[in-house]
Protein backbone atom coordinates (compact mmCIF):
# COMPACT_ATOMS: atom_id res chain seq x y z
CA UNK A 1 0.00 0.00 0.00
CA UNK A 2 2.79 2.42 0.85
CA UNK A 3 4.49 1.74 -2.47
CA UNK A 4 1.26 2.45 -4.34
CA UNK A 5 0.86 5.75 -2.49
CA UNK A 6 4.45 6.69 -3.30
CA UNK A 7 3.92 5.81 -6.96
CA UNK A 8 0.79 7.99 -7.16
CA UNK A 9 2.64 10.90 -5.52
CA UNK A 10 5.50 10.61 -8.04
CA UNK A 11 3.08 10.48 -10.97
CA UNK A 12 1.29 13.62 -9.79
CA UNK A 13 4.59 15.43 -9.35
CA UNK A 14 5.54 14.61 -12.93
CA UNK A 15 2.24 15.94 -14.23
CA UNK A 16 2.69 19.25 -12.42
CA UNK A 17 5.82 20.12 -14.40
CA UNK A 18 4.13 20.29 -17.82
CA UNK A 19 3.01 23.28 -19.82
CA UNK A 20 -0.63 23.73 -20.83
CA UNK A 21 -1.74 24.81 -24.31
CA UNK A 22 -4.99 26.55 -25.20
CA UNK A 23 -6.04 27.02 -28.83
CA UNK A 24 -6.77 30.69 -29.57
CA UNK A 25 -7.31 30.60 -33.31
CA UNK A 26 -6.45 28.75 -36.47
CA UNK A 27 -3.07 27.11 -35.80
CA UNK A 28 -2.44 29.51 -32.88
CA UNK A 29 -1.91 28.45 -29.28
CA UNK A 30 -1.29 30.08 -25.91
CA UNK A 31 1.17 28.02 -23.85
CA UNK A 32 1.52 28.58 -20.09
CA UNK A 33 4.39 26.94 -18.24
CA UNK A 34 4.33 25.76 -14.64
CA UNK A 35 6.08 27.92 -12.04
CA UNK A 36 9.76 27.10 -12.49
CA UNK A 37 12.75 28.66 -10.74
CA UNK A 38 14.32 31.10 -13.17
CA UNK A 39 11.48 30.81 -15.69
CA UNK A 40 12.93 28.02 -17.86
CA UNK A 41 11.56 27.80 -21.40
CA UNK A 42 12.08 24.05 -21.85
CA UNK A 43 8.51 22.92 -21.02
CA UNK A 44 7.04 25.50 -23.42
CA UNK A 45 9.45 24.52 -26.20
CA UNK A 46 8.68 20.79 -25.81
CA UNK A 47 4.93 21.37 -25.97
CA UNK A 48 5.26 23.74 -28.95
CA UNK A 49 7.25 21.07 -30.82
CA UNK A 50 4.53 18.50 -30.06
CA UNK A 51 1.75 20.81 -31.23
CA UNK A 52 3.62 21.98 -34.35
CA UNK A 53 5.87 19.18 -35.67
CA UNK A 54 6.59 21.25 -38.80
CA UNK A 55 7.85 24.19 -36.75
CA UNK A 56 6.38 27.24 -35.05
CA UNK A 57 6.75 30.98 -34.78
CA UNK A 58 6.77 32.57 -31.34
CA UNK A 59 4.45 35.57 -31.71
CA UNK A 60 4.85 36.82 -28.14
CA UNK A 61 6.28 35.77 -24.80
CA UNK A 62 5.74 37.00 -21.26
CA UNK A 63 7.24 36.17 -17.88
CA UNK A 64 5.41 36.57 -14.59
CA UNK A 65 6.58 36.08 -11.06
CA UNK A 66 4.45 33.45 -9.36
CA UNK A 67 3.42 32.35 -5.93
CA UNK A 68 0.97 33.59 -3.34
CA UNK A 69 3.45 36.04 -1.85
CA UNK A 70 5.40 37.37 -4.82
CA UNK A 71 7.81 39.33 -2.64
CA UNK A 72 9.27 36.19 -1.05
CA UNK A 73 8.93 33.91 -4.07
CA UNK A 74 10.88 36.03 -6.55
CA UNK A 75 12.76 33.25 -8.30
CA UNK A 76 9.73 31.20 -9.46
CA UNK A 77 8.54 32.37 -12.86
CA UNK A 78 5.72 31.45 -15.23
CA UNK A 79 6.35 31.95 -18.94
CA UNK A 80 3.51 32.47 -21.41
CA UNK A 81 4.02 32.03 -25.14
CA UNK A 82 1.71 32.72 -28.06
CA UNK A 83 2.74 30.59 -31.02
CA UNK A 84 1.57 29.92 -34.57
CA UNK A 85 2.25 26.64 -36.34
CA UNK A 86 4.02 26.93 -39.69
Amino acid sequence: MRRALLLVALMLTGCAEQSVATPIGERKYRIVSPEIPGGAEGPNRRLANQLCPGGFLRLSDESHKGGEDRATDEQRMTTIWTIKCI
